[in-house]
């Protein structure tokens, strides 16, 4: 993505005429990386959360909060995973003309951030019912 807009940059200042397919292949791979990295958000647990919030409630309560986020989550991920599954399928016979890719491309991280988003909350909460914490993988 950088690639693409500093060649985008550098040939409308530089030769006078950026190239058209520019500006939609780095919004189609912005929308990619930050719909994945949200579904590795869920993962990792590296979302904003209210932390002096919870670390001042008994450990009951704090432990429900933490299921009823990983619920919220996987229900929010399963609405991803649903209708933007449906919004591919519908937008797929179109092309996007300065790429010549089907409209659906641009759509698809949506169902595909939305399942795993779905899966990574159910493993935390598999993870939650044994006792047990999910090991980050970037540690």
């Amino acid at each position: 993505m950088t690639g693409i807009i500093g060649w985008a940059v550098f040939a409308r200042y530089s030769l006078g005429d950026a190239p058209a397919w520019a500006e939609q292949a780095a919004l189609l791979l912005m929308v990619w990386f930050v719909l994945l990295a949200a579904a590795v958000g869920v993962r990792e647990q590296f979302h904003l959360g209210m932390s002096a919030a919870t670390n001042a409630m008994p450990p009951f309560l704090r432990r429900l909060c933490r299921v009823v986020s990983l619920l919220a989550m996987a229900a929010f991920g399963l609405a991803m995973g649903v209708w933007g599954g449906e919004l591919v399928a519908r937008t797929w016979a179109f092309d996007i003309p300065t790429l010549g890719v089907p409209r659906g491309a641009a759509y698809l991280p949506l169902p595909i951030a939305g399942w795993m988003s779905v899966f990574f909350a159910l493993e935390h909460l598999i993870c939650e019912a044994r006792g047990r914490k999910v090991e980050p993988l970037w540690n």
